[in-house]
């Protein structure tokens, strides 16, 4: 029987990005805090002990009493993203079948762009000389067509070992429909090294796909030593400062996962803070159709709900080249933050980004000795970013040093130091519509249709100007928007997919063997939810499969729906209709005449995490609001700064209004509201601003 559900006064969800580490509380009457500390890259773990120590503070309480009423920590960790874009993971050694050591060379033998006369042949994720073939081998039904070499596998451990490999990944050919060798192959690893992490594909991505399979096994054990270390190590100084309930970090599926199983598939960790962000905007935003943009300190992310639901991508890039290998909510992102740092180019062109100025040095505004201009910079010189009032007063932003950063573009395109800024800003705009245009316009999407929310402490200061660009009618500004995607992780559930492969079609479909796997997959979730402390009847089920017409090459992701997790012989109709559906709807056309094939069937496994948090909803005040003071501000498209009324984001209740041009400053972000524009606070504190 599962435990009850630790009781305290406090949720805490901590969220760590580039710059700042961003903690959202929610108290036991169920209000939101949100309160920011910068990120400390060279030990992420110091930022997240200090965000706390930050919010004890805010309650007036000291750290040890603090965490004794906190009575859950969700926590979404960039350490497996940096680890990997750093290179700072384990030595992989790959084991494969004998004759495919070139898998990761080769990937997906993805086509040339016709206008790119320059191919780059990038080294695999993990070199040739770390892979290991052997012989044996499965077939496509999943006999044994040759017997594994059990002495080559020992040979590949004695070679890893001289190699200096900290991680064994398994991939060989067609385990997903006989893991036999895969398994005896962990073992005799497991034997001849009892300490080496291993990662066998077929239970982690049991998939028919070789490559992907492949580059997420390689993957996940780069990251076993290094995630562990880091979550125990997080584990423990939590135990020290005086917590005694659960840690939850957050996964790249939109939920969360106890610390043990993030440790065990820390791939799962990659990129899983941006994906909180679209939790939290549908839980915000009442419209079917969303577009989540979160400018932060380092990156820019893009991400979008459509028909109130997730959308997750098995396409997720991990670099140019390299896939991730396993589903993921799409998020996109690009380097434009408020750390991307500005510079001319040889041929006098000006470039923003990709490279950040991060929370050390920071922009040159900071006063830690940075001297080359960013975004932020260029927001302080037109007047838009307070210097005397970020993070609500308590970081004083240096305006000489942002000037003099700025200047020094100024300088080399002989203009002067408010174009500058303003060619900064309006350059970064460009590179964001670019990405939102990337998940709206290249999907088919039309951006017009979609509501958009704007999170990120960056974002509300360029989002107009983006607005009036992709003919964007309103968007939403959430009172905490500087900590939507932390906002996201306290609402969050507990969220496990299973998958597995077994390939059928409407025409010949094996319903019992469909009902066979699905029944696994079920049983699998109901463990995985049992031991995150998830009571029987709070634990929920969703269906999907990969389908394709017969002859093409890729598969769609579809969901279906089943009565108590079982097909009958009617639904198979269903299940090829929801597909002609789902394909019309992202490539525009469909062919009932064409049979449909099931490859891969997946089972998502949810149970609620914590109460039903929300924002408090306030009573609505009178429509007026007074401005808090003035302020010289550079706006898009004069020549000469004007005179903008202020108004501080406290001094504001539900229902007030504010016409543009305008700015509202928040503690942790500041809302530009454009020049024939109107502003309204919701009940709830946000901002739902409405363009002309």
């Amino acid at each position: 029987m599962a435990e009850a559900r630790p009781r305290g006064d406090f949720q805490v969800c901590i969220d760590i990005g580039g710059t700042f580490t961003d903690c959202v509380v929610s108290d036991a009457d169920q209000r939101l805090r949100i309160f920011k500390t910068p990120s400390t890259p060279a030990a992420f773990e110091l930022g997240f002990m200090n965000a706390l120590k930050l919010a004890a503070g805010g309650y007036e309480l000291a750290l040890p009493d603090f965490m004794a009423r906190v009575a859950r920590i969700v926590h979404g960790t960039t350490v497996s993203t940096n680890a990997l874009l750093e290179e700072k993971h384990a030595p992989v050694g790959l084991i494969c079948t004998h004759g495919f050591r070139d898998i990761l060379t080769l990937r997906e033998a993805p086509r040339k762009p016709p206008f790119k006369w320059r191919l780059a042949y990038p080294e695999p994720f993990v070199p040739r000389i770390r892979t290991r073939g052997v012989r044996g081998r499965i077939d496509a039904t999943g006999a044994e067509h040759t017997p594994l070499e059990e002495d080559d596998v020992r040979a590949a451990v004695e070679d890893f070992r001289r190699l200096g490999v900290e991680a064994v990944a398994v991939c060989l050919l067609w385990s997903v429909v006989n893991g036999d060798h895969e398994r005896r192959v962990g073992e005799i690893v497991r034997e001849a090294w009892p300490e080496v992490p291993v990662t066998l594909s077929h239970r982690l991505n049991p998939i028919a796909r070789e490559y992907r399979r492949a580059v997420s096994a390689a993957i996940d054990a780069a990251l076993r030593p290094v995630v562990s270390a880091y979550v125990h190590a997080l584990d423990r100084g939590l135990r020290k400062s005086g917590y005694g309930n659960e840690l939850m970090i957050a996964n790249c599926l939109g939920g969360m996962m106890p610390p043990d199983e993030i440790a065990e598939r820390p791939i799962y960790s990659v990129m899983s803070g941006p994906t909180l962000a679209p939790v939290a905007a549908r839980r915000l935003a009442d419209a079917p159709d969303l577009v989540v943009v979160d400018m932060g300190g380092t990156s820019f992310d893009v991400s979008a709900v459509r028909d109130g639901q997730l959308v997750i991508s098995p396409e997720a890039m991990l670099t140019e080249f390299d896939m991730l290998g396993i589903p993921k909510v799409d998020v996109r992102s690009v380097g434009a933050g408020g750390g991307s740092i500005a510079h001319v180019d040889a041929g006098g062109l000006l470039r923003v980004g990709p490279e950040s100025a991060g929370a050390d040095p920071g922009p040159a505004c900071y006063g830690l000795g940075a001297m080359r201009p960013t975004v932020t910079d260029a927001d302080v010189v037109l007047g838009i970013i307070d210097p005397d009032y970020f993070l609500g007063g308590r970081m004083h932003l240096d305006r000489e040093a942002a000037e003099h950063a700025v200047g020094t573009i100024a300088d080399a395109l002989g203009i002067g130091l408010a174009a500058a800024a303003r060619a900064i800003a309006s350059t970064v705009d460009h590179t964001m519509i670019a990405a939102i245009e990337d998940i709206t316009v290249q999907e088919g999407i039309d951006p017009r249709e979609s509501y958009f929310v704007a999170g990120g402490g960056a974002t509300a200061v360029h989002m107009g100007q983006m607005a009036r660009v992709l003919g964007i009618k309103g968007y939403m500004v959430p009172k905490f928007s500087a900590g939507l995607s932390a906002f996201g992780g306290l609402i969050s559930d507990i969220v496990w997919e299973e998958t597995a492969t077994l390939v059928t079609d409407a025409a010949r479909f094996d319903l019992e063997g469909v009902n066979v796997v699905l029944a696994g997959l079920e049983e699998r979730g109901r463990a995985f939810l049992a031991r995150a402390g998830i009571a029987e009847a709070d634990q929920r089920f969703e269906y999907a499969y990969l389908g394709r017409y017969q002859y093409q090459s890729w598969e769609i992701e579809v969901p279906f729906g089943t009565s108590d997790g079982a097909l009958a012989a009617g639904d198979v109709a269903g299940l090829a209709d929801g597909f002609h559906r789902m394909h019309e709807r992202i490539y525009t056309i469909r062919n009932e005449n064409d049979l449909v094939e099931f490859t891969t069937w997946k089972v998502r496994a949810i149970g609620p995490a914590a109460a039903d948090l929300a924002p408090v909803e306030a009573a609505a005040a009178a429509q007026e609001a007074s401005p808090h003071g003035t302020r010289l501000v550079h706006l898009p498209g004069r020549d000469a700064p004007e005179i903008v009324p202020v108004y501080r984001g406290d001094d504001l209740a539900p229902g007030a209004r504010i016409n543009g041009p305008a700015i509202v400053e928040e503690a942790t972000t500041t809302v530009l509201v454009p020049e024939d524009a109107e502003a309204v606070i919701d009940p709830l504190g946000n901002y739902r601003v409405t363009l002309e």
